[in-house]
């Protein structure tokens, strides 16, 4: 699910090269996607990429009345899972255990009652409700045997959103792999995966936006990132989100109070081999707060994060872990 915006440039050389600049945009999973890729031919359509996303819609999509995730939602016990949703929730329960619960897929009752799913409450929750929904939310509750998926107890839900637009990327990306394509950016709703470079021998060219001001539809780059391989992804508290009673509700729900998640952070955007990996972390890093998040990122050789914070006095700023920092300087 997109907060901040990322977005990506490309330069068409002058030159005659071999391979030719090849773009598909279109619309799906309630937002916009782009593939870039360099080839002597067409070699993937629209079509097929749409084909693609469908797909993944009627497996992972709470938006989607016929979906797999919806038929485990309904379920008293559980569901036979496809490839696609088996793939996310085991990611899902690894990043849970990684995370010591921060990330958790069961938090879906949670965010339907803030008003962040397919239906929206009359009102919203008062603290009765809050403790009552608890007791419905913990990967605990689930159990991956084989392609089955089990629920402890009949109320829990589970929502991949937090997750599944990242694996919806690396899906359009291996799929490029597979047809010989090895230079190109997949990004769906602002989170990317990258491989390869221009013609030209230029590193794919990645801008992130700047929050300019909660209310703001403007887009401001705040920093610009040369790759040649790997996801980013970006989390943020201030793209969706609304007030009550002076309070910011975002959808991203500290599943431990069971409300939004409060703290200096205003985004978070996470670099890692695969947009599958960042996606699982950027929404957990938000909910930790940035000195928790900084200290999670450095002890893993596998992340590294651009955080976007609110200082005491209120103004903006911006730090980095150690590895990204390296990576854009």
């Amino acid at each position: 699910m997109r907060l901040l915006l990322l977005f990506f440039t490309f330069l068409v050389t002058s030159e005659q090269e071999e391979a030719v600049h090849i773009q598909i945009n279109g619309l799906a999973q309630g937002t916009t996607y782009h593939v870039v890729y360099y080839a002597k031919d067409s070699l993937v359509k629209k079509h097929e990429i749409d084909s693609i996303l469908s797909s993944l819609d009627s497996s992972l999509s709470i938006y989607k009345p016929y979906s797999l995730i919806n038929t485990f939602n309904t379920s008293e016990t559980g569901a036979q899972l496809d490839e696609h949703l088996y793939t996310v929730v085991k990611k899902s329960l690894d990043t849970y255990k990684q995370t010591g619960g921060i990330f958790d897929v069961t938090v879906f009752p949670l965010v339907q009652a803030w008003g962040f799913a397919a239906k929206h409450p009359d009102s919203l929750p008062d603290s009765a409700k809050i403790i009552k929904l608890k007791k419905c939310v913990g990967s605990s509750y689930l159990k991956l045997k084989d392609h089955y998926l089990y629920k402890i107890k009949p109320c829990v839900q589970i929502d991949v959103n937090g997750i599944a637009q990242g694996y919806s990327v690396d899906v359009v990306a291996n799929y490029l792999e597979q047809h010989n394509i090895h230079n190109y950016v997949v990004e769906i709703g602002g989170e990317i995966r990258v491989n390869g470079h221009k013609p030209n021998g230029e590193k794919m060219k990645i801008g992130i936006e700047a929050p300019v001001n909660d209310s703001s539809d403007e887009e401001t780059m705040e920093k610009v990132m040369m790759m040649d391989h790997g996801g980013i992804t970006t989390s943020g508290s201030y793209r969706k989100f609304y007030e009550s009673n002076g309070k910011k509700i975002s959808h991203i729900i500290n599943p431990f109070t069971g409300y939004s998640a409060q703290n200096e952070l205003i985004s978070v955007t996470v670099v890692a081999n695969d947009a599958f990996t960042a996606d699982a972390y950027d929404n957990a890093l938000m909910v930790m707060g940035l000195q928790k998040a900084m200290q999670f990122v450095e002890n893993r050789k596998d992340l590294a994060a651009f955080f976007i914070y609110r200082k005491n006095d209120g103004t903006v700023a911006d730090t980095t872990s150690s590895r990204f920092y390296k990576m854009a300087n």
